[in-house]
């Protein structure tokens, strides 16, 4: 009996070594990824603060010396970097809300309210994710050009925010609220649009801020779009003024990678913001990165 507890007790210490061992070798694995995923940034982080002999030297020189501060203010001020600030922002913000209003609203009309037709509807909406952007890129700027809205914000802000993947996005997770509370909503003589904005919204936070940061970070780093939309330089966004410090035969590569810190940290500013509710959002809508 006391061989065969010993023998029970060694097989649990064993699995619990192997265990412990495989989290360890799994937390190793996931450290090597982190660092080598953060070596760009932190590789752009110290160019932008060495002198431009510096930047080519080999062996590499992680730690710049001196560390040249003057490389931000000389980057603010080679070009009207407020005034692409400005226009990102406008932009960014008038993107995010605008899909946040639209693509609630037919979340909710597919996912609640019941009308001919309606999930296949919802099929061929999906079924435009196909399509990739730069096929309608063509007819979009066409169409604006007729409007007589090219180089303003009209165009850089109205094709963008109507999004399929946002409106599959909250129909997920509006699915996942039970019906009870609409049907004691209705009860108390609540009508579709009350309870879409008093019941829907308030319980759809993590989805929202989920589609809101996706939304704020791709329209925040679109360049391709921008740059066929726009001509003069009042209109540009960040990512486009980022490429006039690239020429044709000489990159001022410290300038460059300063501005690209700076427009970097709205960014990390707004994941921050939405952390909490980033992960329960992807996780409640049944997406899998």
């Amino acid at each position: 009996m006391g061989i065969k507890t010993l023998t029970v007790a060694q097989s649990k210490r064993r699995r619990k070594i192997i265990e412990t061992t495989k989290k360890a070798l799994l937390y190793l694995l996931l450290s090597i990824i982190s660092i080598v995923m953060l070596l760009p940034f932190l590789w752009m982080v110290s160019t932008s603060l060495k002198e431009p002999s510096q930047v080519f030297t080999f062996p590499p020189q992680w730690i710049p010396n001196p560390i040249v501060w003057r490389n931000y203010i000389e980057a603010w001020n080679a070009l009207p970097f407020a005034r692409f600030f400005l226009n990102s922002i406008i932009v960014a913000v008038s993107v995010t809300v605008g899909q946040l209003i639209t693509a609630s609203l037919a979340a909710y009309a597919f996912a609640r309210l019941q009308f001919p037709g309606r999930d296949k509807i919802f099929l061929a909406y999906l079924a435009t994710m196909m399509i990739p952007g730069q096929v309608t890129m063509i007819p979009v700027f066409i169409l604006l050009k007729i409007l007589g809205w090219i180089d303003t914000y009209k165009a850089l802000i109205l094709p963008n925010i109507f999004t399929t993947y946002g409106t599959f996005l909250l129909r997920q997770f509006f699915l996942t609220i039970p019906k009870d509370l609409e049907d004691s909503a209705v009860i108390d003589g609540c009508g579709p649009f009350r309870i879409y904005l008093q019941i829907i919204l308030p319980l759809s936070k993590p989805a929202l801020a989920t589609l809101a940061t996706f939304t704020f970070l791709g329209s925040w780093n679109d360049f391709m779009w921008p740059l066929i939309v726009t001509h003069s330089i009042e209109m540009r966004t960040l990512p486009v003024g980022l490429s006039i410090f690239q020429g044709l035969y000489y990159t001022e590569w410290t300038l460059l990678m300063a501005a690209s810190v700076m427009v970097l940290v709205p960014v990390i500013v707004v994941y921050i913001f939405n952390q909490r509710f980033f992960i329960r959002g992807i996780t409640m809508t049944g997406l899998k990165g």
